[in-house]
């Protein structure tokens, strides 16, 4: 006779909170994608607190140590320059120090709570409204995870709101408690914005962003994004996935558009050459999901994908932005210009190398795993009310960077791109 598990009981708490922990880590989305497998621990030293793949743009630590409210650490070390000692000129003694830098995150938890009706309701539903309500959790969880990293990610959660989100604007009173983390604006050295054919830092006047409504996104600009890959001092490293058999000899980056910025992308003369270049690539690395779906397109070795959520501001929005290579200080009072008015906003792309995002997750007290699921009787076990559950937090990964003259405030593994969008009927 087969076990029946009521609910409620701790064992079947466990396997439930199990079980939605494997289907967020294997969720079929593009920021998932962006996410390396877990390795063995003993593989490399990089892995040495449990982190995925480093050459990934999402980097995650499976510290299960960790409870809510607990900071995780990432360390990193700086670039190696200076010149040589050639001959038998003497050396010892001058050895070149190594340089540590350190970023932190904080992670907590974030609960979710649906009520599957009182007994009545039952009797009057054709519907199992506790399966339902399953079913509903672990969506809304999965989305939510998906736009937390998207935001921190852009440095900004923008302005472009519909049912759809779970992150609410950063003017919301619990934005930053959601968050867990500070979402820091794009730093200086890794912030620009477009010219409607190429590419120039981030600048302002008359307390208005130096944005037009015909500095667009186009093939121009990813010609120019790469020749700025090109040419930068220590530029976000490439992305490496399993399986590429080109990555050291043709290495990519992944930007992440808007669906307006894509389509506007596809307008280019060369668009069905980059959507195959695409399908080539993934094909090398047997057909790589993120690689052979119609929203993509390879070009200048970047990946060009559509992100699932637009980060957007309209006129008269703020675009937080920092006026110096030294300091993460924030200008926060220059707004997307007025003649924007409401036919077009500005919308952010993001280039994403590897180690662009750090993210932390912890274990439930009962379940040992960062997801949980909660379900309770009320009101003399009338009501049934399901909560579901994660622990874990994000951020973006920052540290200051030696570049001879100076420390640098550096998005180690991110760029931000705005231009100008025309808004379509849902803008």
């Amino acid at each position: 006779m087969g076990t029946n598990i009521p609910y409620g009981s701790p064992l079947a708490n466990k396997l439930q909170s199990a079980g939605l922990f494997a289907a967020n880590t294997q969720r079929n989305t593009t920021i998932n994608r962006l996410t390396g497998k877990f390795p063995q621990q003993a593989e490399t030293e990089s892995t040495i607190r449990q982190q995925t793949s480093t050459s990934m743009p999402i980097v995650r630590c499976m510290d299960l140590q960790k409870m809510a409210g607990d900071e995780v650490l990432f360390d990193f070390i700086n670039h190696m320059g200076g010149k040589p000692i050639m001959g038998s000129r003497n050396a010892e003694g001058y050895g070149k120090p190594m340089s540590f830098a350190q970023d932190r995150l904080r992670i907590n938890q974030a609960r979710y709570p649906i009520s599957a009706g009182d007994t009545m309701t039952q009797q009057r539903t054709p519907h199992e409204l506790r399966k339902l309500g399953r079913t509903l959790g672990e969506a809304y969880m999965n989305r939510l995870q998906d736009q937390l990293s998207l935001v921190h990610m852009a440095g900004a959660r923008g302005f472009h709101n519909n049912v759809e989100w779970a992150v609410p604007l950063a003017n919301d009173p619990d934005f930053a408690e959601i968050l867990v983390n500070p979402v820091r604006a794009p730093s200086k050295n890794r912030h620009l914005m477009s010219t409607g054919s190429g590419l120039e830092r981030v600048a302002a006047s008359g307390n208005e962003i130096s944005l037009a409504t015909t500095d667009v996104f186009n093939a121009d600009l990813v010609d120019a994004l790469r020749a700025t890959l090109d040419t930068m001092p220590l530029p976000p490293p490439a992305v490496e996935f399993d399986g590429d058999k080109l990555a050291a000899d043709s290495p990519l980056r992944v930007l992440l558009c808007s669906a307006d910025q894509f389509n506007g992308f596809t307008q280019s003369p060369g668009y069905r050459t980059y959507l195959a270049n695409a399908i080539a690539r993934g094909q090398q690395m047997g057909n790589h999901p993120l690689f052979t779906g119609g929203d993509t397109a390879l070009w200048q070795n970047i990946l060009l994908v559509k992100m699932p959520k637009p980060i957007r501001f309209y006129a008269g929005q703020p675009i937080n932005w920092c006026q110096s290579y030294t300091s993460d200080v924030e200008t926060t009072t220059d707004l997307v210009p007025a003649a924007f008015g409401t036919t077009h906003a500005v919308d952010r792309a993001i280039l994403l190398g590897g180690q662009a995002l750090a993210e932390a997750w912890g274990k439930h007290r009962k379940t040992g795993n960062p997801f949980f699921w909660s379900e309770k009787e009320l009101d003399h076990d009338d009501k049934l009310e399901l909560l579901v559950g994660a622990i874990n937090g994000r951020s973006k990964v920052r540290f200051e960077v030696d570049h001879g003259s100076e420390k640098q405030i550096t998005d180690h593994g991110i760029m931000a791109i705005d231009t100008a969008v025309k808004l379509g009927v849902a803008g």
